[in-house]
């Protein structure tokens, strides 16, 4: 694990991952993207895990995404920048394609490569102050079309265009209007209210949290339910889980899910 990419375990089902470079408010390079997709396949393999929450050193800045003095040197032709968005985009599918729920928490600056990475995630839950857009037409380039992929899941095409042609960076209100955020609380408690979030989801029955997500990543991708995906909704009711949060509701008592 690099100092630039830490990982924070908090207890056996939660984990915090965080992008460490607040010098630089937390700007991505080729090495940290590099980790950063380790990081997140290395944790999809963790049967344990119930949640993850990914957050930018500092608390002033979840990440401005790649930094511009890279690249001189890592894409500056079609060439290197091909080259580099294999990796590039190899995490953004990892954080996407990770079985279990995941939040961003994200104090500050939100924006360009940092807005992808937290469009990756399930949940996101932002600042009052948080700022968000990807003003990358000022340096004449194109978002990928793997990247906007990511914006398109998260808003829409008319909303993904404005963002892209007027290249503005706005606030965290109008961030919840496009859909980029769940949720727009205070600075001081979008720490408290990640966690809080994280909490509800490792309450609940871990099984059932990874077979919701991906039951909606499947009908998305397909544009309709499959028989497949449909029958495997009721995997459920042969889970002890499921025995657990029946008995549980008949007695009144919170369940403790075991994971099986």
């Amino acid at each position: 694990m690099s100092k630039l990419i830490k990982l924070n375990k908090k207890n056996v089902h939660l984990v915090e991952v965080v992008i460490n470079r607040p010098e630089r408010l937390n700007a991505m390079t080729k090495p940290m993207w590099i980790e950063l997709g380790k990081v997140f396949k290395k944790l999809s393999k963790n049967k344990n895990l119930r949640c993850i929450i990914i957050r930018g050193e500092g608390g002033k800045s979840f990440s401005p995404g790649n930094d511009i003095g890279e690249f001189k040197k890592q894409r500056s032709s079609s060439k290197l920048a091909k080259s580099y968005g294999k990796f590039l985009h190899g995490t953004l599918g990892a954080i996407f394609d990770c079985p279990i729920p995941t939040i961003a928490l994200i104090e500050g600056i939100c924006v360009g490569g940092g807005l992808e990475i937290a469009g990756c995630c399930d949940i996101r839950i932002c600042g009052k102050s948080s700022r968000f857009g990807v003003p990358i037409k000022r340096l004449g380039l194109t978002m990928a079309a793997k990247e906007l992929e990511v914006l398109l899941k998260v808003t829409n095409y008319t909303t993904a265009m404005e963002i892209l042609f007027e290249g503005r960076v706005f606030g965290a209100d109008e961030a919840l209007q496009k859909r980029l955020v769940n949720r727009v609380v205070n600075d001081e408690d979008v720490e408290k209210e990640a966690y809080k979030s994280a909490e509800l989801i490792c309450e609940g029955a871990p099984k059932v949290a990874r077979w919701h997500k991906q039951f909606a990543r499947n009908i998305l991708k397909n544009g309709k339910v499959t028989e497949k995906i449909n029958n495997l909704g009721y995997r459920c009711y042969d889970t002890k889980d499921f025995k657990i949060g029946y008995q549980s509701f008949l007695n009144k008592t919170k369940p403790k899910f075991k994971n099986k």
